[in-house]
């Protein structure tokens, strides 16, 4: 197991590494955006390079961070009814649901899109719009997303399995930064005490 345990670390500091990276890609999509936008305006110019690499780009962030997402906990769950049981019932169907659902599905997709890849690839299929895009880096994405969402499927069998023989945390904890409106609320708390700490200290002299 603890085999397994070191493949599922490596794995989860993959899905760190690519979401990390990813979020450069929402900055350039969106200068890629307001650059296009200017131009548009001020020259009256537009390419359809630019308006495709935009939802290449976005394609990217969506597929890519798909692990990322998985990792973090953030998918989308239904814990009405799961919700009312014990917490090593909820981690066997969550395991249910990743080996029979998840696994299987990204299977499918990968098989059934890897042949279109590959016939893009080798035909150089090209956007219908004029100075558009080549296609077949965007249809890439779909596998190679769902690669990733896979192992990171698998990494969450493993610390599942993991947590029920008592090895490890719950892994089933959202992992994710505070947000800034959470930091923005810290520091103002913070702020705040010591502001009071020292008024108190102040007082406290004067006396």
């Amino acid at each position: 197991m603890s085999a397994l345990l070191q493949l599922s670390r490596l794995i989860d500091r993959l899905s760190e590494w690519v979401g990390r990276w990813l979020s450069w890609l929402v900055l350039i999509m969106v200068l890629i955006s307001a650059t296009n936008a200017s131009v548009r305006k001020a020259l009256s110019f537009s390419s359809n390079s630019f308006l495709e690499i935009q939802w290449y780009l976005f394609a990217a962030v969506f597929l890519l961070a798909s692990g990322y997402t998985l990792l973090r906990q953030e998918h989308v769950k239904i814990d009405v009814v799961l919700g009312r049981f014990s917490r090593p019932t909820q981690i066997k169907v969550e395991i249910f649901g990743l080996v029979a659902f998840l696994m299987p599905f990204v299977f499918a997709v990968i098989a059934e899109v890897m042949p279109l890849v590959i016939k893009a690839y080798y035909s150089g299929e090209m956007s219908e719009n004029a100075g558009g895009l080549v296609r077949w880096p965007v249809y890439a994405l779909v596998p190679i997303g769902f690669a990733l969402l896979g192992i990171q499927g698998l990494s969450e069998i493993i610390k599942r399995v993991a947590f029920l023989k008592g090895l490890i945390d719950d892994p089933g904890k959202k992992q994710q930064a505070k947000t800034a409106e959470e930091e923005l609320a810290e520091v103002i708390r913070a702020r705040a005490e010591a502001e009071a700490a020292a008024a108190m200290a102040t007082g406290g002299k004067a006396k």
